[in-house]
């Protein structure tokens, strides 16, 4: 079980992102789609035929490949329930990082490679986010990394205590903004929404359809819950297991299960209680998380902890 707990990424990432839509339905007073819905999207997407622009390369062919690709390769070096895994050896903080942003990369040439107005425009925006939001993560992590005396993540997550330190505490603030802007979530951007004034992930995949699409939407659904797996590992690592036995796995496993509710409660509630605010605003809110990041872990060098 401890070699295959990325299977729990893969599998139960559209849920969680059913469990955030139901939630944030339900906060504004709405009915919204029922939890099995992104299931749903999926067997249909999967089914249906594909139109391919006449315009395009390989390169907006082999996108949703390399993207779904680099995201279940980054999901095998996140410990899920255990720490014990032969993955972890390779479960290193900056490999981390650039493998989703190979993917990052790729998806955001297809944009451009479909030769329209709207995906030029989202890989343009995806690009300058990026700029600001991958040296915020990596900030945070060194953070934690420093503290622990390991890059690996599977020994971050066995060495991080219960008391948190002012340095962990400014990191955790940062690293939740670099989540929200990760995943295209408001007020960064509106995943429910194809408004061309707005939308940032949705304008560089708007030209794919059938099995493509669906291979990009599952490949966001487990981004999404592995940025969370990533920050209870690194920060709330309470309650997983740091050997194999059944026993461990299966508490693991609940505690787990129990941690990304409660995160895909905080992403309902950050959502419904906040506005998507203007593109041009975005350098503000994140270089304003970045300096935390920054903060933290000049805290943590200057007074070791």
């Amino acid at each position: 079980m401890a070699y295959f707990q990325f299977l729990i990424i893969l599998l139960l990432s559209p849920l969680l992102n059913g469990f955030i839509k139901k939630l944030k339905a339900m906060m504004q007073g709405r009915v919204g789609p029922v939890l099995l819905q992104p299931y749903y999207d999926l067997i249909r997407l999967f089914s249906k035929e594909m139109v391919l622009s006449r315009v395009t390369s390989w390169i907006f062919k082999a996108a949703p490949f390399i993207v779904f690709a680099s995201t279940l390769v980054a999901s095998m070096m996140v410990p899920v329930i255990t720490t014990d895994s032969s993955f972890g050896m390779m479960g290193d903080v900056i490999a981390f990082i650039y493998i989703l942003a190979a993917g990052r990369f790729f998806m955001a040439l297809a944009g451009l490679d479909a030769g329209t107005a709207f995906g030029g425009e989202g890989s343009s925006r995806e690009m300058t986010v990026a700029i600001l939001v991958e040296p915020m993560m990596m900030l945070c992590l060194f953070t934690a990394a420093i503290s622990a005396g390991s890059t690996n993540i599977a020994r971050i997550a066995e060495t991080q205590r219960l008391l948190y330190s002012p340095s962990h505490i400014l990191a955790l603030s940062a690293f939740i903004v670099a989540i929200i802007a990760e995943t295209g979530r408001i007020p960064v951007d509106n995943p429910d929404t194809h408004l061309e004034l707005t939308m940032i992930h949705e304008g560089m995949i708007l030209e794919y359809s059938g099995p493509h699409l669906a291979l990009m939407e599952w490949a966001h659904y487990m981004k999404q819950m592995l940025l969370f797996t990533l920050t209870m590992d690194i920060f709330f690592p309470l309650g997983i297991a740091t050997d194999t036995g059944l026993f461990s796995l299966a508490f693991s496993l609940v505690i787990f299960i129990l941690k990304m509710l409660l995160m895909g409660f905080l992403m309902a509630w950050v959502e419904s209680s906040r506005a998507k605010i203007r593109f041009f605003q975005l350098p503000s809110l994140l270089e304003g998380a970045f300096v935390l990041a920054f903060l933290s872990l000049l805290t943590y060098i200057m007074m070791g902890k």
